[in-house]
Formats: structure tokens, sequence, C-alpha cells
């Protein structure tokens, strides 16, 4: 059969679809484009904010209106919290919760009543890694999460802590390298919690990609930053592993972060920052920030505000607060009006510009190694656009007649300018 995966929402979704895409190559069904008449559409949905939510229902009805006759088969968060709402949606046939989702591939073919032998018993079907166009890929190591801030809605839909062996992430990691993929993204949850039922650590997890594993590239996703165990940056001596760390703080006011259930203060974070760029001089640290939190006061704005400048961070993911029924945070007093809200994130975006600006000005002309992802087609001189990314995770440009040559490779270049958020190389050769 043909199967279409879509997904919304967070790296550990891309993850869980990628291993979904996998498993069902792996029985002899074909990875298809939308437009590809699928027999069946897997969507993985999002609900972390109600805009998540809101998008969730929508790609549902939009891609059961586009292929009416696929099998429809939903899983996710929003399809998890949301079970009667889901189900009642049209076209909806299969519904996989969050508890379910390591046996979505079976459940679903159990569903369709259908069982094909794969064309090649001995080899699983191209990954839809290559469908997709993709040079990485995102590895799910863990689920669910053991601390419930305010806010979150996310860790009551995933539910309890879960890891999988290190053994078998070696394993997937070594079968992702096999298949030619260059750079894997560990995702989780709690990624910083992963470990702690199975008697492990991430230190250990990732001292063993580093040691058991050959692929050039090793990243980690959203990081909770009071998780780090010790001795975790003298992990990045080895390049495999790239120096950027996403570590969400979601305020810079502690006042702010205590409502939010946080356990890290900004005095904390500001010394996990300080040991970081000690050891890592050229590490690029990004994080999260929710603005209009309820009881947000204009001090306290000012405080993350100023919180933000001093860190200096290389780029920030900004989310208005949005009220997610069965949290905490939903049952506060002095809701933020969105009006200030708005405000505020146009205030905040602007910094967070002028920030990874300056952050890339101090790696202007510097040289480095960049992954080759995605070429836009050739110019009417055949000369095509190519980008990918440098070790910190900023998109890096440079134009080529032979983008077949460079994609998927990585090479050393000199980052010679900044154009729009994006480093631009002359360094390649283009003719």
């Amino acid at each position: 059969m043909r199967v279409h995966l879509k997904t919304l929402g967070c790296r550990l979704n891309e993850a869980e679809v990628e291993s979904w895409a996998h498993d069902f190559g792996a029985r002899g069904h074909t990875i298809v484009d939308e437009d590809a008449a699928p027999d069946i559409l897997v969507l993985n949905t999002c609900a972390v904010t109600q805009g998540a939510v809101r998008k969730s229902r929508q790609l549902i009805r939009k891609t059961h209106t586009k292929n009416p006759k696929a099998k429809l088969v939903v899983s996710g968060c929003y399809a998890t919290l949301n079970t009667d709402e889901t189900v009642s949606l049209n076209g909806v046939d299969v519904l996989v919760n969050n508890q379910q989702k390591d046996q979505l591939v079976d459940l679903t073919l159990d569903a369709v009543d259908e069982v094909v032998m794969p064309s090649i018993a001995t080899e699983p079907n191209a990954s839809s890694l290559f469908v997709r166009g993709r040079q990485r890929a995102f590895v799910k190591v863990q689920d669910g999460c053991r601390y419930r801030c305010s806010f979150c809605i996310v860790t009551i839909a995933r539910g309890d802590e879960k890891s999988r062996s290190i053994k078998e992430i070696v394993d997937e990691v070594n079968t992702l390298h096999n298949k030619g993929i260059s750079e894997i993204v560990i995702t989780g949850v709690h990624l910083g919690g992963y470990g702690s039922e199975i008697d492990t650590n991430l230190y250990h997890l990732i001292e063993a990609l580093l040691k058991e594993t050959r692929i050039p590239r090793i990243r980690m996703g959203s990081l909770e930053p009071w998780d780090l165990p010790q001795g975790f940056f003298k992990l990045f001596l080895n390049p495999r592993l790239m120096p950027h760390l996403h570590l969400p703080i979601q305020s810079g006011a502690d006042t702010v972060l205590k409502r939010m259930s946080r356990r890290c203060k900004t005095d904390e974070f500001r010394q996990i920052v300080k040991e970081a760029r000690h050891h890592i001089p050229e590490i690029n640290i990004t994080s999260d920030i929710i603005v209009g939190f309820p009881g947000e006061t204009e001090e306290e704005w000012q405080q993350t505000l100023s919180f933000v400048n001093e860190i200096k961070f290389g780029n920030l993911h900004i989310f208005s607060y949005s009220k997610r029924e069965g949290t905490k945070a939903a049952l506060m007093a002095n809701q933020v009006n969105d009006a200030i809200k708005k405000e505020r994130s146009k205030l905040l975006h602007l910094l967070s510009e002028t920030l990874k600006e300056q952050a890339m000005n101090k790696l202007l002309n510097n040289s480095c190694e960049v992954l080759w992802e995605e070429a836009q087609p050739a110019d009417a001189d055949g000369i095509s656009t190519i980008s990918g990314y440098s070790p910190h995770y900023i998109r890096v440009q440079t134009t080529t007649r032979q983008p077949e040559q460079l994609t998927n490779t990585i090479t050393p270049v000199q980052l010679s300018a900044v154009k729009q958020g994006v480093f631009v190389t002359d360094h390649l050769t283009t003719s």
C-alpha cells in the first residue's frame, strides 16, 4: 500500500513519523507524497497551544477532503487529549493515542485489514527520509515527563517517562548512517530526564553515540537547563557533537518562573550559560520565551527583556501565552490582555533579531563545515542556490551549477556575509 505521513509540532513528532515510515517500509509498503493517491494517511497532531489545536483540526479536515478514499489515521497530543472530538471529525478511521504510538503501524494495518508481503523480504523500502529529501533524522530516545510546569499540556498528554535502551538507540543511529543520513537530532519530551528509570542518563547516551557510531554530526533537541548532567560540556570536545544547545528558560523574571513551576531560576541559568561558553566558546545558545503569562506585570516583562539582552541568545522561539484547559495556569487570575501580549511579542521579536545578527557577526569570516541540504531550481543561467546548516545551527547559503554534488555532503566554507538572517558564502567553486 501507499502511505503518506504528516506531522505538526515538535521534533519528537518528527522522530515518530520517521520511525513509522521506516516500519511501514519494512513491511513492504511504500512511502509517498500526498499527491500520489495514498491508501493510508497518518497524521501526528499537536496541542501545545490553542493555535496548534486549531491547526490539527484543520489538517484533519483538509487531508480527508483532498484524499477522501484514503484510510485516515490520527495520533498525537491533540487526538489524545480530545478523543471524542477527533473521532467525530469526518473521515477519521483510526485514532492511536500517545500511549499506543509504538504500535501505530501494527494497529493501522490491523484496522485496514490489509496484509502485504514485502516485495523484497530481506530489505525494507527506502526510508521516508529520502522520499522527503532529508539529510537529518530525528531520533526519539524517550517519551513522557515527570514534571508539571503549570502552562504545559504536553506532559499530561504524553504520560509517564519511558526511555529506550542505549543499545537500541545506537543500533538505530548506525542504521540511519548506513542509509546515508549525515546528522541526527536526539529528541524527547523530557530529553534531560533520559534514562532516569533505566539507571542511566543523557551523558552516558551521548558518550555511547560518540564511541559506538560514526555518524558525522550529533545534535540534541530542546533540553531543560536544570537537567544537564555533571561534566556534560566536556562531551563537546568531540567535534561530532554540534556546538548548539536549545535551553528553554520561558521567562527572565524569577517571580514568573515560580508561577510557571519551572525548576531553574535566572541566576542558575546565568551560571549554566557561563560554564557552557567557557568550555565551548563558539556555542550557540537558543531558548524559548512565553510572553504574557498570567499575572505578568510590566516590571516582570522588563526583567525578561533585560535578561534576554544580557544572555545574548542566538535565537528565540517566542510564544504568546495560550490558555490550555487542564493546566494550572488556565485557572490563574490576572490573565494578560491579548493586545498587551501582541505588543510585548513584537518588542521581543525585534530584540531577538538584533541579538541573532550580533551573534552571526561574531562568526563572520570564520571557517566552519556545512551540511548541504536543500537546492532551489536552477535559474536561467543554470545556477542553483543551495542551503545547509553550520555546526551552530545557523543556515548557510551558496550558489552552484552542480547542486547534486553538494547535497548531503559536509564541506568547509568561509562565512563571507550575512543576508536576511542567513550566512552567505562564496567559498565554493560555482562554475
